[in-house]
């Protein structure tokens, strides 16, 4: 009885998490906002679901399942790595070399020292 309960709301709730993110991302306005809800919320709902098939496979079929575990596990990973990597996409397309401050000693600084930045005047030389 309850562990049905457990099955049941992690579900539930997972199926809940899902909705929310899918909706955020249908209806938020600019592009960090929509990365945000599939990356956080819906990350939650489909490791609830996964959470829930695991324990049903543990309650009642007497084993564990690993497939489950292994998809969260994946899934916990890459979900923010990859939004990290859209963001600083997002980012560099969006923001003009001249509104970023100055490098201190560094010769480069963060990814806006690229050929296309420069000005045909700053045009760095090969020697």
């Amino acid at each position: 009885m309850i562990i049905d309960i457990l099955i049941a709301g992690f579900v539930a709730v997972g199926g809940l998490f899902g909705f929310v993110g899918s909706f955020g991302l249908l209806k938020l306005n600019d592009p960090m906002s929509r990365m945000h809800a599939p990356t956080k919320a819906t990350t939650l709902g489909v490791g609830g679901v996964l959470i829930g098939s695991m324990l049903h496979a543990w309650a009642y079929e007497g084993h564990i399942s690993a497939h489950e575990l292994l998809i969260t596990l994946f899934l916990l990973v890459t979900a923010p790595v990859t939004a990290n990597f859209l963001a600083k996409v997002f980012i560099n397309q969006q923001t003009k070399p001249d509104d970023l401050p100055g490098p201190s000693a560094c010769s480069l600084w963060a990814t806006h020292d690229k050929p296309e930045h420069h000005r045909t005047s700053e045009q760095p030389t090969d020697t």
